[in-house]
């Protein structure tokens, strides 16, 4: 089978489903969103995890998504599976001028600022922080402002500047937690501390972003660690016959250091 009639098959099996499924049939952009994310983050997590057959089972996933959000587009009048592909063709011929014309782009970070130029003067940009959507996990939407604000020159010139910053903020932190004191479970937190703590994260993700780290998916590699070696350090306790929720801090921080050996 070729590729066009693998991409056609697919195409009459989102058009059959559409037809013949009650619950595709009730589908529209909103409710179908939500699940292209999802599948966009398990994509994310087979590729951090280097599972090369979860990355392929993702992406058709994910293929199918495109499929049926181009569908819903039809239906409405409003373009079709041909004129997306046929749009984004286009756009990434326009955007790099250095392979499709006679641009000059020799390193990376030239190509991403000449991207930001381009896509800059296409949109009409009013302002710099034009269509940053709203609806971006925190972390990724901080990195996105973070890098807008660079396109612009506001930017630290080199990786200390970040990091002298982060440790202010930590310093501030520290600071008005002291004044503040450790609130009851359950209770709003104090204003300057939830200020802080915004500014603490910002400034984390400025450093990651000069270091080419995501930060969503940096925290989320480290939440995985800290699950796997709890879960070790669970076992570990079990087999010398203790109860780790049993433990106190002391013996249990020795239980998680073991794990963290071995993990």
């Amino acid at each position: 089978m070729s590729l066009a009639d693998a991409l056609l098959d697919l195409q009459e099996l989102t058009r059959r489903l559409r037809r013949e499924c009650p619950w595709d049939r009730e589908q529209t952009a909103l409710t179908i969103v939500p699940h292209t994310v999802e599948e966009a983050y398990e994509l994310a997590d087979a590729a951090a995890a280097k599972d090369d057959a979860g990355v392929h089972g993702e992406l058709g996933d994910l293929l199918f998504q495109v499929y049926f959000l181009a569908l819903l587009l039809e239906e409405k009048g409003e373009g079709d599976l041909e004129s997306v592909a046929r749009d984004v063709h286009a756009k990434l011929v326009r955007r790099h001028p250095h392979v499709f014309g006679d641009a000059e782009a020799r390193t990376a970070e030239r190509v991403r600022e000449r991207w930001d130029e381009i896509k800059t003067k296409e949109e009409g940009r009013e302002g710099i922080f034009h269509q940053v959507p709203a609806s971006l996990p925190a972390l990724i939407q901080a990195r996105k402002v973070q890098r807008r604000a660079a396109v612009v020159g506001y930017d630290w010139p080199d990786l200390a500047g970040p990091l002298y910053k982060l440790r202010e903020e930590l310093d501030e932190l520290s600071a008005v937690t002291v004044q503040a004191g450790e609130p009851r479970p359950e209770t709003a937190p104090d204003a300057d501390v939830f200020h802080e703590i915004g500014d603490v994260l910002f400034t984390v993700v400025n450093v990651a972003r000069r270091l080419n780290v995501d930060p969503e998916l940096a925290l989320r590699a480290a939440t995985g660690r800290f699950v796997e070696r709890v879960e070790r350090a669970v076992e570990l306790a079990a087999e010398r016959g203790e109860d780790w929720r049993a433990l106190d801090l002391e013996a249990q921080d020795r239980y998680y250091e073991q794990a963290k050996e071995e993990l």
